[in-house]
């Protein structure tokens, strides 16, 4: 669990950036639509089933602050009809839930924020969504893990291969680093979507590394820029999960799809992939200070040269609200993405000044990064991620069998 002094409110920022995207104002969420019946009035029925006009505004709200791509109503309205399909599947099988396994499911969701089911709910409801809205989304999503199970398990054979190839997978990102180049687009609020646009179409049209630096020249609003977005070599193992795993299914001269993260939007092409000698888990831990400092070049440079480790920082913020400098330890994946992205291009000592909030500019220095040592993998524990791998494709056929037999109809 990350250990973080307060520096901003957890709300809809420490959502965004544990589930990977900007954080969205209360402004932007989905106007409701316009409908002439009453708000609690049927939407759709799915068979013996209604969708009501609340429901669907309620989970567009939730969509678009989980930055779900689409039109939130359209989703809002499909991810609904599947779950009643789910619902009246879990009923005919005689499939239920205690509250215990409902209040574990919430607070299991809420742990990718780092946050119990409570402390999520109420951050919801800071934004309109309703604790129903929540707790509806996870019911319907464990009743329909159980389901898919009892009519799967004992199909879907797990051989040894399979789990050795597992393990290899699991493995291999340990010993590898990688040379990567960066475009970041900066997403201002209200610009998101102009900003995926723009990622998108760069994303389609960059087919060489000179492409890209001289998109990343025009572009980018990185320190990178003007070396057409160059990083140097880094361990895959410190940067985020979600971008890792993006790099590595890249080949070389290869471009990321577009990586929402607060603030901005980022492509990657991978330059070159090799042995990490070095040998790093896939866990690190990152020990870092932020300090909030004017945006001004010749302070900022003032500071540069008057600390060499995190302890002197303390120095330079005497006499300053507690919250300008705060220092926390906390795994990559709890790291919010932009943040992550910063610190993996460091070594203990170095400073990023990139990234700004509320006109201050946002000096990150890295303490230390030190491995999280990992047990030997459990061969029980990865058969059991490999079946639910095979169970989740097996469940997409599933769910499009009961939705071509049920009757989906308007009121």
């Amino acid at each position: 669990m990350a250990e973080t002094a307060g520096r901003f409110g957890r709300g809809a920022l420490v959502l965004a950036a544990a589930f990977a995207m900007a954080p969205v104002p209360v402004a932007m969420m989905p106007a409701r639509p316009a409908l002439a019946q009453d708000l609690f009035g049927p939407r759709l029925y799915v068979g013996d089933r209604v969708i009501t006009n609340y429901e669907v505004i309620q989970r567009a709200m939730f969509l678009q602050l989980l930055r779900a791509p689409g039109d939130p109503e359209e989703e809002a309205l499909k991810a609904l009809i599947e779950d009643k399909l789910k619902l009246t599947e879990a009923d005919r099988l005689g499939l239920t839930l205690t509250e215990e396994e409902t209040l574990a499911g919430m607070n299991e969701f809420a742990g990718r924020a780092n946050m119990t089911g409570d402390q999520l709910v109420a951050e919801l409801q800071q934004v309109g969504i309703a604790a129903e809205t929540f707790r509806d989304f996870v019911v319907a999503g464990i009743l329909w893990r159980k389901a898919v199970r009892q009519r799967f398990v004992g199909q879907v054979p797990i051989s040894d291969a399979d789990v050795d190839k597992a393990l290899a997978a699991a493995a291999r990102p340990r010993a590898l680093r990688v040379l990567v180049s960066e475009l970041v687009i900066p997403a201002e609020p209200g610009n998101e979507a102009a900003a995926m646009e723009l990622a998108t179409r760069l994303a389609d049209e960059i087919d060489s590394e000179g492409a890209f630096a001289a998109a990343a020249r025009r572009h980018s609003a990185a320190p990178t820029a003007g070396n057409g977005g160059r990083l140097d070599w880094m361990s895959l193992a410190n940067l985020p999960g979600a971008i890792a795993g993006q790099i590595l299914a890249l080949g070389e001269g290869d471009v990321s799809a577009p990586v929402a993260v607060p603030g901005a939007v980022v492509l990657f092409q991978l330059r070159d992939l090799a042995e990490d000698e070095t040998a790093e888990p896939i866990e690190v831990t990152v020990d870092w200070a932020e300090f909030q400092v004017a945006d001004d070049a010749a302070e900022i440079a003032r500071i540069r040269a008057a600390v060499d480790q995190c302890d002197d920082l303390w120095g330079q913020a005497a006499g300053l609200p507690p919250e300008m400098l705060v220092r926390t330890s906390a795994t990559v994946g709890e790291i919010p993405q932009d943040v992550a992205l910063e610190l993996a291009r460091l070594d203990a000592g170095e400073i990023s000044t990139a990234l700004t909030r509320g006109g201050a500019r946002r000096l990150l220095m890295l303490c230390s990064r030190a491995p999280v040592m990992e047990a030997e993998p459990d061969r029980a524990a990865i058969r059991e991620q490999v079946l639910n791998q095979k169970l989740d494709g097996l469940a997409k056929g599933y769910i499009e069998e009961l939705r071509s037999a049920s009757y989906i109809r308007e009121p």
